[in-house]
């Protein structure tokens, strides 16, 4: 078991907490709505905005769909499914440190520092837990959290992820035989804080999901069973929740998420699109049922917390749910097609258009011609469709970038004979402006460099000639870019330009281009 944790307000986990916990799960029965013994705090919530995170270690989507999991895939139909995909190295490996530290800290891995399990570069000062922003901002809120994984909560040396501002910790100590054992502990105990005290964020993991695609596979029976073991649990802290005597008083957001995926055989680390594989499931008010959404990422659960419970998620990656998705790239989707000379994306994933949004156009007047057709000029693509193109290239880095991203990748094209070289220019519709005036543009990027080509980003007043803003001449990984555009005397509208030249190169990804 874990040792005394330190700090104000954290259980620690002796023997007899552990007979506590047994206790716990010899008592089946839940305690009534309005219970005597409930206690006299929940009677006057200071806050009724409430949040639930449930973390699933190593769960693989469409195998919990697959599964016996009741509770699970009626959260899904009651609430909104978002699939995403994560980083790979040399950002991260896919592995459990840096996914749950994207998870809690809501920022990716190349701020919160953890790329693998050792922890090593870890930064939870700057960047910390959500349950720990919550304590800073809002100190009369509770929060809690409860594992069996001891990094996420014990003070063993790779962690803890949730730090000792949190009022209560539980942590176990579950290993890839022990969680089948220590995960309904966590759940027991998680259920009886849930429902008797009075927690306004709280954060619960189990383990046995990732022991069971270690050992068996994600393709196997045996992960299946393990999933609807665990769906068990789910389903008694959710019974929990909605067994609180104050519940009808009550606005509880639930998410389900996971910190990787699995391969058919077992396994992660690597950047295959299975390992690489999570998904964010969220029910609560404002969410529609039966909802899907393609642009809700890993680093957005700790924002939907924070929003949740009314506390600022400036400075971080992820967003809360109800920020406006208006990137015209995103409408798209629909438009989507099939691979045509490409051979690593398997068929039947649509996922690339040369067609752009309304108003947008591109000029491949100095294009070469022939070339692998899918990245003839900048093409709209998602993630899932363009890093599998070609794996450990870092195209699995553009982490920034969400739903559909623009991409000039002369690397791919010029796998295929072709004349000329790589010209593309991706050009914006015209946007009024008012002369004398700043105006910022931003955007998410994703460029890697190479001596050969060349990446411009060109802002032209009133149909003038284009004049150069910014000009890549090093990597800009997963970078949000700021450009103070200083508006000439008379001038009413701009128009920018994103020119990317090269042959058998890199490439260059452009997204959510606003002028601010």
């Amino acid at each position: 078991m874990s040792p005394v944790l330190p700090g104000r307000r954290v259980i620690a986990v002796t023997a007899t907490a552990t007979a506590l916990i047994a206790a716990t799960l010899a008592a089946a029965a839940p305690t009534p709505a309005g219970a005597a013994d409930a206690p006299a705090v929940a009677a006057t919530l200071a806050n009724t905005d409430k949040v639930l995170v449930i973390g699933l270690d190593g769960a693989v989507l469409d195998r919990v769909k697959a599964a016996n999991a009741p509770h699970l895939n009626g959260l899904m139909a009651q609430g909104l499914t978002a699939r995403s995909t994560l980083y790979a190295n040399p950002m991260a490996a896919t592995s459990s440190g840096p996914g749950w530290s994207t998870i809690a800290t809501g920022v990716w891995p190349d701020r919160h520092g953890v790329k693998d399990n050792s922890f090593t570069g870890k930064n939870y000062t700057a960047y910390p837990d959500f349950l720990t922003r919550i304590e800073n901002a809002k100190p009369t809120l509770n929060t809690y959290a409860a594992a069996d994984w001891e990094p996420i909560t014990s003070t063993d040396q790779n962690g803890p992820i949730f730090s000792a501002k949190v009022d209560k910790r539980l942590s176990l100590k579950g290993d890839r035989d022990g969680y089948r054992n220590e995960d309904p502990k966590i759940a027991a105990a998680a259920a009886a804080e849930l429902q008797d005290q009075n927690p306004d964020a709280a954060f619960v993991y189990f383990g046995e999901i990732d022991a069971a695609g270690h050992s068996y596979g994600a393709a196997s029976q045996q992960y299946l069973d393990t999933i609807a073991r665990v769906d068990v649990l789910v389903g008694r802290l959710l019974t929990a929740v909605q067994n609180r005597p104050t519940y009808g008083q009550e606005n509880w957001k639930v998410l389900v998420t996971t910190d990787h995926g699995h391969t058919d055989a077992g396994g992660h680390g690597g950047s295959t699109i299975q390992e690489r594989g999570t998904f964010v499931i969220a029910r609560g008010p404002g969410i529609p049922a039966g909802s899907v959404r393609d642009d809700v990422k890993l680093v957005d659960v700790a924002a939907v917390a924070l929003a949740q419970v009314g506390v600022a998620t400036t400075g971080l990656d992820g967003l809360p749910l109800n920020a406006p998705d208006d990137d015209p790239f995103d409408s798209l989707r629909p438009d989507l097609r099939e691979r045509v000379d490409e051979t690593g994306i398997p068929s039947g994933v649509k996922g690339f258009t040369h067609t752009p949004p309304a108003g947008w156009s591109v000029d491949n007047s100095r294009m070469g011609t022939g070339g692998v057709a899918e990245w003839a000029g900048w093409a709209f693509a998602t993630d899932e469709f363009w890093s599998r193109s070609q794996r450990d290239q870092w195209r699995e880095l553009n982490v920034r970038s969400r739903d559909v991203f623009a991409v000039a990748d002369s690397d791919e094209w010029d796998d295929k004979s072709h004349t000329g070289a790589f010209d593309s220019t991706l050009i914006t519709p015209k946007w009024a402006v008012t002369g004398g005036s700043t105006r910022n543009l931003t955007f998410q990027t994703h460029y890697r460099h190479e001596a050969g080509q060349s990446a411009q980003v060109l802002v032209s007043y009133d149909g003038a000639a284009p004049t150069v803003v910014k000009s890549y001449t090093a990597d800009a990984v997963a970078k949000t870019e700021s450009l103070a555009l200083q508006v000439p005397a008379g001038a009413t509208d701009v128009q920018i330009r994103f020119r990317y030249t090269g042959s058998n190169n890199w490439y260059w990804t452009v997204d959510n281009v606003r002028l601010g």
